[in-house]
């Protein structure tokens, strides 16, 4: 029997001027969680590779510049689904376009919310990563 091992997966704190998150409410994964963007790496990718190409997949936002803030071990979410992800949180700040729903079926739709009053319920690896970014310290856990 093969052993299973946890997924890879990437969180992107999407920050405007305003110092707003840009947060969706899941549809089929995850559902019925908020969560910031993000995905499963793929095979070969960067970090920085993986959150450019599943922002702009989903949200249609070009990102420079993430910066790799977080490393979280999403346990809540193992123990709820039985999948276990350890999620790698990037921070961007600089970003074009404005955030439009290019996957309907996995997302209801993008807002912009304060980073201290996120929508409930909301995805453990978000708020983890979310957390972190308010203490402005590495988060490793």
């Amino acid at each position: 029997m093969a052993s299973e091992t946890p997924m890879v997966g990437i969180g992107v704190i999407i920050v405007n001027p305003a110092g707003e998150v840009l947060i969706g409410k899941r549809k089929n994964s995850h559902a019925p969680y908020y969560s910031i963007p993000g995905g499963h790496m793929e095979i070969g990718e960067t970090f920085s590779q993986c959150a450019a190409r599943e922002v702009e997949e989903e949200t249609g936002l070009l990102i420079k510049n993430p910066t790799v803030i977080a490393v979280t071990n999403n346990l809540q979410t193992y123990n709820e689904s039985g999948k276990h992800y350890i999620s790698i949180a990037v921070l961007v700040t600089e970003f074009t376009g404005e955030p439009e729903l290019r996957e309907p079926d996995k997302c209801e739709g993008w807002q912009w919310v304060a980073p201290s009053n996120l929508p409930q319920p909301h995805f453990d690896a978000s708020e983890q990563s979310i957390r972190c970014f308010l203490e402005n310290r590495f988060c490793l856990g």
